[in-house]
């Protein structure tokens, strides 16, 4: 089976709303649910909105909101549409909200009513309208609202702007088009194809590249199911929610799978001197890694088939056990800047330590190496890089080598297999 391409956002929203109409989509654990036919719906109820609001093609839309059902439904309801999301991350400051919405001149803000408190006083004085990301209740500006042309996006056209980091100093709007985006689609779904009966658990904010590309895009190309948790994911709720949802995938930063290993395995090794010192040797730990590797298995409810490991390098322990354990971890190594992913391996082809070889239409070169080491700085170049930084062409220029390669900042080197290796910044 061949994998579906897609040019833009649009083309994608309209392939999975068409041909997976009655499959469940986005949903909350335990709580509101919606096919992919009701998160159409949903979509163009957000999308008249901002048509109502006079937000046309270009326009940028602001969402800040904790994960849920509508925020899909918001990202399309401008993406789509021809306008440009500019997602904030929830843990961003009230200061570097306010400069967000003032540097990117956002025309609209969706919000949801946790978040609410961040946006700057007397905000809709500055927007077109600011929405209620649950409600959809809506509060508009009159007086900034004017007739304006709608559109479809063409591929080069912008998409998202990414903030990064929200201080005026150094804030960089990372400028990604739908070309980027569809074209790391395509690689994420040749790394790692869905299918329809896939259930995922999205837990990482989806304002992060990693989680809008992965667990909110990937599995709209096979028509597969999201459910997001609506209490913050404390260890609690997070074991509750593996018990309901039983998923098949999930992300996750490796802080979480280094907490579970510290906190709950571990301590189990070591309880009493004899297992101590036969988890001390080769044989004993394999044994019973594998032994906890089945009972972690039954943690996340029997059915996990991929766990995404990426965001930081993963604790070389931590790998180990996982991957005597048989658990069926993948791991990724990417950029806001490239959608995010640059490398990326899958459980069957993992190797310690390495973040796996370039991923489909990606080149990765090392920049200056070490003569002893071999280790230099990751450059990458391939059509999910962004254009880049919104109103910063100084901090673009810096970002680019002479020969059009992205700078990633960070070290590494390639063996010969041309697996990447992560070894510092």
């Amino acid at each position: 089976m061949g994998i579906t391409e897609f040019s833009t956002l649009k083309d994608l929203f309209i392939y999975s709303t068409s041909n997976y109409q009655t499959n469940t989509a986005f949903s909350y654990v335990g709580g509101i649910s919606y096919t992919y036919a009701e998160f159409r719906q949903k979509t163009e109820e957000f999308e008249n909105i901002l048509t109502k609001a006079g937000i046309g093609k270009g326009d940028k839309v602001i969402i800040l909101s904790q994960n849920m059902p509508n925020w899909p439904a918001a990202y399309f309801s401008i993406t789509a549409f021809g306008r440009v999301a500019v997602p904030i991350l929830p843990d961003f400051s009230e200061t570097e909200v306010k400069n967000v919405i003032e540097h990117s001149e956002a025309k609209a803000v969706i919000v949801s009513e946790k978040l609410r408190y961040k946006l700057p006083a007397g905000i809709i004085d500055n927007v077109n309208a600011v929405i209620n990301i649950e409600t959809l209740e809506t509060e508009y500006n009159q007086t900034l609202i004017t007739p304006t042309e709608q559109g479809d996006a063409s591929p080069e056209d912008l998409a998202a702007i990414i903030y990064t980091s929200g201080t005026t100093g150094n804030s960089k709007g990372v400028m990604l088009t739908h070309r980027n985006l569809c074209a790391h689609l395509h690689a994420a779904a040749i790394l790692r194809p869905g299918f329809s009966n896939d259930i995922w658990l999205s837990v990482l904010p989806l304002s992060h590249t990693l989680e809008s590309s992965l667990s909110m895009l990937l599995p709209m190309v096979s028509g597969s199911s999201v459910y997001y948790i609506e209490k913050a994911p404390t260890p609690t709720v997070l074991l509750q929610a593996l018990k309901i949802v039983r998923p098949t995938t999930m992300l996750s930063v490796p802080l979480i799978m280094e907490k579970i290993y510290k906190s709950s395995i571990l301590p189990k090794f070591e309880k009493s001197p004899v297992i101590k010192f036969i988890y001390g040797t080769t044989p004993g730990r394999k044994i019973l890694n594998r032994v906890a590797g089945k009972k972690l298995m039954e943690t996340f409810g029997g059915r996990i088939r991929f766990f995404g490991i990426g965001g930081a390098k993963l604790d070389p322990e931590v790998e180990r056990f996982l991957y005597e354990a048989k658990f069926p971890y993948g791991i990724g190594y990417g950029l806001t800047e490239s959608c995010p992913l640059l490398a990326g391996a899958i459980p069957q082809n993992v190797k310690w330590q390495s973040t796996g070889p370039a991923i489909y239409g990606i080149q990765l070169r090392i920049n200056n190496p070490n003569p002893e080491t071999g280790e230099g700085e990751i450059v990458a170049k391939g059509p999910n890089i962004m254009i880049g930084y919104y109103k910063n062409p100084e901090a673009t220029k810096e970002v680019f080598t002479e020969d059009g390669w992205f700078r990633t900042k960070d070290l590494g080197i390639i063996d010969k297999t041309g697996r990447l290796y992560i070894k510092g910044r």
